[in-house]
C-alpha cells in the first residue's frame, strides 16, 4: 500500500517513518528542498530519540522516500496525509494556509479515488473547508474524481514519539463515509496486533478531540502551578499536596507536577486556537483563557525567585540548566527558558546555558547574548545562581560538593521541583523551589 505524507516536520516525519516501519510504501513530501536533500542523504532535521536510525533503515529498504512534488506522488497513493504546520496568527487562530494549499494541490492533480487525511492540528470545521477547496479545483478542471476527507489527529509526545506512534493509547479517526473508514482500518491494521483502540467518529468530533485533549492537560498543569504558588504563600508543601490529591482515582497523578510553565509546539498554540474558535462562535471559554494567562505568568517564576534571592541582578552570573521546553527534544518553541533568558539579560545579568540537545537552537535564537557551556558544571563556574529549567536526566543527581566549589554564590532555583530540599540545605545551598 502506498501513501504520501505532506510535511516533514515533527508529525509528518515521525508518522511517515513509522508507517514505513510497518511495511507501507511511504513518500514524505516537503517544499523545503534543503530539508528533502538532507533526508535523502540520511540526515534528520529534528531531534527525536530513535528517529534517525529508523529513517535510514527504511530508506535503505526502499519503503521510505522523499520528494518536493506532491503531484508526482498522487497517481500511486491511496491516501495522502497532510501534516503541515498550523502556527497561530496574531489573534491566536490557527493559520490554515498550508493546509488549504495541500488541498488545492490534491484537487488539481488526483485522477482516481484518493483519501486526504488531516494529521495537522486544525480547528473544528476545517475538513469542510478542505472539501470545498478540492471540489473547487475539480470544477475548474471540469472533471469528477471521487475522494474523501478524514481527520486523524496526532497525540505524539516529543521525546517519546516513536513509542507513541507504534504503541498508542488510542488512534482517533474522523470519517464521513464507509469507504474512508475501510481504508483507514486497512492503514492501521498492522498496529492492531498491539491491541490498541482505533476510535472512529465524525470528523468534527475528531477535530475537537485533539484540542480538548491538549486543553485538559494544559489545564491540569496550570491548576497545579496555581496551587504551588499558593503553597509558597501559606507554607504548605505542594509535593505532599500533589500526592494527596493524585491518589484520588477520580483525579489521578498524571500532569500534576508544578513547575515554571509549559511550552512547546502544541499546548500554547492549541489552547489559544481553542479559545479563538469559541470566540468565533460567540462563546467565551473562561477556564481555557485562564489556563493561558496562568501559564504566561508562571514563566516569570524562575526570574522572580532569582531576583528574590540575589536582589539587583546587574552583573550577577546565572547558569541555566535546560533550554528545551521538555527533556528529550531540542524544541525551544514557547519554552520557559526563553522568557527567563530575556528577563535576565534585560536585567543586566550574565547568562550561561547548557542543554544536552538544544544548544544549536539557542545559538540561533540568542547568538552572543548568552555564554554556551560544554557541560552543566562549566555553565555553573563562577555563577551566583543555578536555575534548573528543564528536567533532563543528566541534571537529576549533580555532585553538590563539586558544584558548591565552582559557584561564586550558592543559590539554586529548582524550576521543576526535582531536588531534595533538606539535602541541598545541608550542602550549603540557598534552595528555592516552587510551592515547597
Amino acid at each position: 500500500m502506498k501513501i504520501a505524507i505532506v510535511g516533514t516536520g515533527y508529525v509528518g516525519l515521525v508518522s511517515g517513518t513509522c508507517f514505513a516501519e510497518m511495511g507501507l510504501d511511504v513518500t514524505c513530501v516537503d517544499t523545503d528542498e534543503t530539508k528533502i536533500a538532507q533526508l535523502r542523504q540520511g540526515g534528520v532535521p529534528i531531534y527525536e530519540p530513535g528517529l534517525a536510525e529508523l529513517v535510514r533503515k527504511n530508506t535503505a529498504a526502499g519503503r521510505l522516500s522523499f520528494s518536493t512534488d506532491l503531484a508526482e506522488c498522487l497517481d500511486d497513493a491511496e491516501a495522502v496525509f497532510s501534516a503541515v504546520g498550523t502556527p497561530p496568527d496574531e489573534e491566536g487562530a490557527a493559520d490554515l494556509r498550508q493546509v488549504l494549499e495541500v488541498a488545492r494541490t490534491f484537487g488539481r492533480h488526483i485522477r482516481k479515488y484518493t483519501l486526504l487525511v488531516t494529521k495537522s492540528t486544525v480547528p473544528v470545521g476545517t475538513a469542510q473547508k478542505i472539501r470545498a477547496v478540492i471540489e473547487e479545483e475539480l470544477q475548474r478542471r471540469g472533471c469528477e474524481v471521487p475522494f474523501d476527507v478524514a481527520a486523524n489527529p496526532e497525540f505524539l509526545k516529543e521525546g517519546a514519539a516513536i513509542k507513541d506512534f507504534m504503541s498508542p493509547d488510542r488512534v482517533v479517526v474522523g470519517v464521513d463515509s464507509d469507504r474512508a473508514k475501510k481504508l483507514m482500518t486497512k492503514l492501521y491494521r498492522p498496529f492492531l496486533i498491539n491491541n490498541f483502540r482505533v476510535i472512529f467518529m465524525d470528523i468534527r468530533s475528531a477535530e475537537m478531540t485533539k484540542y480538548a485533549a491538549n486543553a485538559m492537560l494544559a489545564t491540569r498543569i496550570s491548576f497545579m502551578n496555581e496551587i504551588a504558588n499558593l503553597c509558597d504563600r501559606v507554607g504548605a508543601d505542594v509535593e505532599l499536596v500533589r500526592q494527596g490529591i493524585g491518589s484520588d482515582v477520580r483525579i489521578g497523578n498524571k500532569f500534576l507536577y508544578p513547575g515554571c510553565g509549559y511550552g512547546g509546539s502544541c499546548f500554547p498554540k492549541d489552547v489559544k486556537a481553542l479559545a479563538r474558535t469559541a470566540q468565533e462562535h460567540g462563546y467565551t471559554m473562561e477556564v481555557i483563557e485562564a489556563v493561558e494567562r496562568v501559564n504566561e505568568r508562571q514563566k516569570n517564576i524562575v526570574f522572580e525567585k532569582l531576583h528574590q534571592a540575589l536582589g539587583n541582578l546587574r552583573g550577577k552570573r546565572v547558569a541555566l540548566w535546560g533550554l528545551a521546553f521538555k527533556p528529550e527534544t531540542d524544541d525551544m518553541r514557547e519554552a520557559p527558558a526563553r522568557k527567563t533568558i530575556e528577563q535576565l539579560t534585560q536585567a543586566g545579568a550574565e547568562v550561561s546555558v547548557f542543554d544536552p540537545a538544544a544548544m544549536d537552537e539557542c545559538r540561533r535564537l540568542y547568538g552572543p547574548r548568552v555564554d554556551y557551556a560544554e557541560t552543566m558544571y562549566e555553565a555553573a563556574r563562577g555563577a551566583d545562581a543555578v536555575a534548573l529549567v528543564t528536567e533532563w536526566k543528566v541534571f537529576r543527581m549533580p555532585d553538590w560538593t563539586r558544584l558548591h566549589a565552582l559557584m561564586r554564590s550558592h543559590v539554586i532555583v529548582d524550576g521543576r521541583n526535582i531536588y531534595d530540599k533538606a539535602e541541598l540545605l545541608a550542602a550549603g545551598f540557598d534552595y528555592r523551589a516552587i510551592g515547597k
